[in-house]
């Protein structure tokens, strides 16, 4: 059962029982932790036609879009998301959050689950967790941008829209690859991982996070926030204190080798709904100069591709969570679908 929220949310933890993962292992129970706001309304058919799910980031949590800058921009009376006319659904994916994780005893053993497992989850949640029939609208932030193109796919026709933010449909390769697989050696390979069950924290956690910074993070942006030296040694100091302090090894690796599996390219063509994918020009996960977008957003039958330019307002990957600057995309998508 659900549990009221300080932000009028409501709480809850949804259990499967002998959930088959695709490498052939299984958990006795997967537990997947979600947020929702507002209430699901049936059309006269029995279809609800109110409810959007929304998919963070590779280290997020669902949790993470009630801050004010999203939220705020979103969910509030008169804006797009009104959870008074909307049902707001916002799951924590495997491994993340308060969602089953290696961290919880585990460790290292706990199954090898990849987007695949994570996308198959969030579907089993909505429909039998939460008993909806049709979502409105499916939209997500980086990795959940990514599983927003597989739900794209593997469910043609149980959305109205996509909306997929700091991504691209494409397996994950070039430089990208590269840093996901410096951080899984960095910590795989430290002597006090130590397969898993380490008893301090590894060392070649400071390089993942070192890797995870590089990645997200905006020249502009950071030379605005720290003009000196001294301005910038004490934010990666911080950055990287607090993040040490509250990291566990074992789900930041997880968290990034689920990563393996993913390629929507391969099946483009079977997305239906209008799609409009949105990355902004100061991202370094995605950078623009790659051209894949406009490679193979042809293939997407209702697809368009929105690149913001780089400003003082945008944040490099981060852009993602600030609707401030997206949001007239959203709109007219919604208006497109009648909503």
């Amino acid at each position: 059962l659900g549990a009221q929220t300080p932000t009028g949310g409501v709480e809850g933890d949804f259990e499967m029982r002998d959930f088959k993962f695709t490498d052939g292992s299984s958990l006795p129970v997967l537990r997947i932790h979600y947020t929702t706001l507002g209430h699901p309304k049936k059309d006269a058919r029995g279809v609800v036609r109110n409810a959007v799910l929304i998919l963070h980031g590779t280290t997020g949590n669902g949790r993470g879009f009630l801050s004010r800058n999203f939220a705020g921009e979103l969910f509030q009376a008169g804006q797009p998301l009104d959870t008074a006319s909307h049902f707001i659904i916002l799951p924590d994916g495997i491994g993340t959050g308060k969602s089953s994780r290696p961290s919880e005893g585990l460790h290292a053993k706990f199954p090898r689950y990849g987007y695949e497992d994570m996308v198959t989850a969030q579907y089993r949640l909505v429909t039998e967790g939460l008993g909806v029939n049709h979502l409105l609208l499916v939209m997500g932030t980086s990795m959940g941008a990514m599983h927003t193109w597989m739900w794209g796919e593997r469910y043609p026709d149980f959305m109205d829209a996509l909306m997929p933010l700091a991504s691209l449909p494409t397996q994950i390769a070039g430089r990208n690859r590269m840093m996901r697989e410096i951080v899984s050696k960095a910590i795989r390979e430290d002597p006090d991982w130590n397969n898993g069950d380490y008893t301090k924290t590894p060392r070649g956690l400071m390089t993942g996070l070192t890797i995870l910074w590089i990645m997200t993070s905006s020249p502009l942006t950071q030379q605005a926030q720290a003009p000196t030296s001294d301005s910038a040694n004490a934010i990666i100091d911080r950055f990287m204190d607090q993040r040490m302090r509250t990291t566990d090894a074992n789900d930041f690796l997880y968290q990034y080798e689920a990563s393996r599996d993913y390629d929507p390219s391969r099946a483009l063509e079977k997305i239906k709904a209008p799609l409009v994918a949105i990355n902004s020009a100061d991202d370094e996960v995605n950078p623009p100069e790659l051209g894949i977008m406009e490679r193979l957003m042809p293939r997407v039958k209702r697809g368009k591709y929105i690149l913001i330019p780089t400003s003082d307002k945008t944040r490099g990957h981060g852009t993602h969570s600030l609707p401030a600057i997206w949001k007239p995309y959203l709109i007219e998508l919604l208006g497109e679908i009648g909503r």
